[in-house]
């Protein structure tokens, strides 16, 4: 399909110059701290192979190659052609002794045979893949698929915590500050009321933790951050 029959698609190809700085504005430079800890998951079991889907501009793929002691294949996923490039040049810039490769692509026809990755890496893209989406099945589906047995599946998202006051505010802070900021510092009015909304009415853990056992993942866990605004998940294949 067509990036005109896909809004979200349509939404992250007319990417503001200041997306990474955006993104360290309203999560106060944490989110880097976060990607940290989700490519630190990601090299848990020393996996030969990694693929980070909804890569964006590439900071989970480069920070695992960072992390890496051992030869990886890296390989950075998205359907936005104006983020790949970015990931590109920050590749080259920041790591410039690691090969990083990045492919335009859809997550729901991910082109890899079967089992080819040890471990699948999503940053801040999973609530797209799931939120209200017909697809999100189907997503799933594709990243198990590429999993090898015993791959991992790790995901670092917005969460809800579980405190009723500090979800309260978590929202507030999201409708109010994080929705009016994006869109001041970006131009884009839509993508900042998209975010603030999803990551609003976005799953429990225990929820996505449910989802993916009912994708056929096993062993799943994860580990909240930041009073449970955010969490790590990872999914055993």
């Amino acid at each position: 399909m067509s990036p005109e029959g896909k809004p979200l698609q349509r939404m992250f190809t007319a990417v503001p110059p200041r997306y990474d700085l955006i993104n360290r504005v309203i999560t106060w430079g944490m989110d880097e701290r976060w990607r940290r800890a989700a490519a630190r998951e990601c090299l848990a079991a020393k996996p030969k192979r990694v693929l980070d889907i909804g890569c964006g501009t590439g900071d989970l793929i480069i920070n695992i190659a960072r992390m890496a002691k051992e030869d990886v294949e890296l390989v950075g996923l998205d359907y936005s052609p104006p983020m790949l490039a970015k990931a590109a040049a920050k590749a080259r810039r920041i790591t410039p002794d690691k090969k990083i490769t990045f492919i335009e692509g859809d997550v729901a026809s991910l082109p890899f045979p079967d089992g080819h990755f040890d471990c699948v890496g999503i940053s801040f893209a999973f609530r797209n893949l799931t939120y209200k989406n017909p697809v999100a099945q189907p997503h799933l589906a594709e990243v198990f698929r590429v999993l090898s047995p015993g791959g991992r599946y790790v995901i670092v998202e917005t969460s809800q915590p579980e405190c009723r006051l500090i979800r309260w505010l978590f929202h507030l802070y999201l409708r109010l500050i994080v929705s009016r900021l994006g869109q001041w510092l970006s131009g884009n009015k839509r993508a900042y009321l998209y975010l603030a909304e999803s990551a609003a009415d976005f799953f429990t853990p225990k929820e996505v933790r449910q989802m993916l056992m009912g994708a056929g993942f096993r062993e799943v866990f994860y580990r909240l951050l930041f009073f449970g605004t955010a969490s790590v998940h990872s999914a055993v294949k």
